[in-house]
């Protein structure tokens, strides 16, 4: 079996490597992109392997073979210690191009289970900003949900910043310029979908809900139901907010699957007070929004104001759409 424990065994020493002056600088600039946090920190960072962006890239031949020997060192099991090492060979490999296969070439040779590679090839695309292919191998069944706050925090936070970024420029690359809500949060969903994670803070709970309340309004409220009755009551206003936001939401098509969503009693008070007394009643949509489920529910009172419903114009159409 490979004796991964000589440097010479785990990485070439001659040719092309990753960690001149360029590869570091592109490397940093990508940290910078997440907020001065790269997975493959994290994942140094649960081996015991010193602080966030301090370690990881190596400075140059001296700087890997030091860190190679800090994490043969560390009190792990060899298929953790491997797992780095495969990362660190992805570097070699997109540097030497598409016939290096440096990391498949140790993962062979050293029998490290499947598993441990999806999971780091997915690190290593999420930390190259190759979210597509990431979630190729991160969202594959036999992988336990690693890492998921992080996956989807990363993934929301990306899907917004490519809704505010100007449309394409005419490279072709329409997935990192579009304005379109299902488009954007797609790839956090699909992850979400594929699996299945229990998340653990608050933060990416607020995005992933965030993400499903701008794409799907009836995917939002029974994602919802599965919290206690406080948490519940916060997200559901958090549903409502999110079509109030806009105009065209609160009138279009989003603010009819709002309207005609099978609430229970709860979520019907919690509706009615958030829209009429709570914070929603701020908003210049809410009356929009109120009168469209007032119609759903035959509540309704009177004729529709001509010309629309809340300062709106001509979106009364609409509301009547609704009935």
């Amino acid at each position: 079996m490979l004796d991964f424990t000589q440097f010479s065994a785990a990485f070439p020493t001659d040719g092309p490597k990753p960690y001149d002056q360029n590869g570091i600088r592109e490397i940093e600039t990508f940290r910078k992109s997440f907020g001065g946090v790269l997975f493959i920190d994290r994942v140094l960072k649960a081996l015991g392997l010193g602080d966030t962006g301090k370690v990881y890239p190596p400075k140059g031949d001296s700087g890997l073979r030091a860190l190679h020997q800090q994490i043969c060192a560390t009190k792990v099991s060899p298929h953790a210690k491997l797992s780095v090492f495969y990362y660190l060979l992805l570097d070699y490999d997109e540097l030497r191009g598409a016939r290096s296969n440096l990391a498949e070439a140790l993962a062979e040779e050293s029998g490290l289970p499947t598993n441990y590679q999806l999971l780091m090839r997915g690190l290593w695309h999420m930390d190259r900003k190759e979210f597509k292919f990431a979630l190729e191998n991160l969202a594959h069944p036999s992988l336990p949900a690693e890492f998921a706050d992080d996956i989807v925090t990363v993934l929301v936070r990306h899907a917004k910043a490519a809704a505010a970024a100007p449309q394409s420029d005419g490279d072709g690359d329409d997935d990192d310029n579009n304005n379109n809500n299902d488009d954007d949060y797609s790839l956090a969903l699909a992850y979400y979908h594929a699996a299945q994670p229990v998340l653990q803070t608050s933060e990416a709970l607020e995005l992933l809900f965030g993400a499903l309340a701008r794409t799907s309004v009836s995917e939002a409220l029974y994602f919802s139901r599965r919290f206690p009755d406080h948490a519940r009551q916060q997200l559901f206003e958090k549903l409502v907010a999110s079509v109030l936001d806009q105009a065209a939401d609160a009138a279009g098509a989003r603010g009819r699957e709002l309207a005609s969503l099978p609430l229970t009693g709860a979520e019907e008070k919690w509706f009615h007070d958030y829209i009429a007394v709570g914070d929603g009643r701020k908003s210049k949509n809410a009356k929009t929004v109120a009168q469209m489920r007032q119609l759903v529910t035959g509540r309704h009172r009177g004729p529709i104001p001509a010309g629309g419903l809340g300062g709106l114009g001509g979106q009364g159409a609409a509301v009547r759409a609704a009935r």
